[in-house]
């Protein structure tokens, strides 16, 4: 069995590289799917690929599109099995940068709302390289709470909390992903107690 989140990575990555021209920058394309996780969770109490965010230098990083954009040792072999033949990379000077599609996304992993996900967030933030998005992430509470460790202490990386993704940024303006604070809470009342169901069962 391939693990969920092995898999919904995996292709999240390779829907985004299939956006435009078959690859992607692998920093873009993970930080466009912290994007899609925070949009989706905040609009109906879950995420999409549920994965470990750790807040880095360059923004929210998931551990799991990490590790499969890498294609890293520290994978199961069923898990790199499965992403070496659904997405492959460019190395340059020993370091994966670009990330490419060997084959069509196998959209039977998502729901139809983690796909309106995917081109929501595309729509908005598709049109930025890497920098410019991680530099739009710094905004967000769960990256911003760590600013100071991570930019002025020197910390490689901190755990985030989904619980965080439910907070605005201190910011005034629109935001894309500002929601009526009633729905915020309904979508955070859905996720705690999907939590509790996914703890009890474990």
């Amino acid at each position: 069995m391939i693990p969920a989140n092995c898999k919904k990575a995996t292709q999240a990555l390779n829907y985004f590289a299939r956006k435009k021209d078959g690859k992607i920058n692998k920093m873009k394309a993970i930080k466009l799917v912290y994007l899609a996780d925070r949009y989706h969770i905040r609009k109906y109490g879950r995420p999409i690929v549920g994965d470990i965010y750790m807040a880095m230098k360059y923004g929210p990083v998931g551990s799991m599109a990490l590790n499969v954009a890498d294609l890293d040792d520290s994978l199961d072999h069923v898990c790199t099995k499965y992403a070496n033949a659904v997405i492959g990379h460019d190395k340059e000077d020993e370091k994966v940068r670009t990330i490419f599609s060997k084959k069509e996304v196998d959209l039977d992993v998502f729901s139809q709302s983690d796909l309106d996900a995917f081109e929501a967030v595309y729509k908005e933030f598709g049109g930025y390289d890497e920098f410019e998005l991680a530099e739009i992430t710094h905004k967000y509470p769960e990256w911003d709470k760590f600013r100071k460790e991570i930019l002025e202490k020197g910390k490689k990386g901190e755990k985030m909390s989904y619980d965080d993704f439910f907070s605005d940024p201190k910011a005034e303006g629109r935001d894309f992903f500002e929601l009526p604070q009633e729905h915020l809470e309904m979508s955070r009342e859905a996720f705690e107690e999907n939590a509790e169901t996914v703890a009890a069962l474990r």
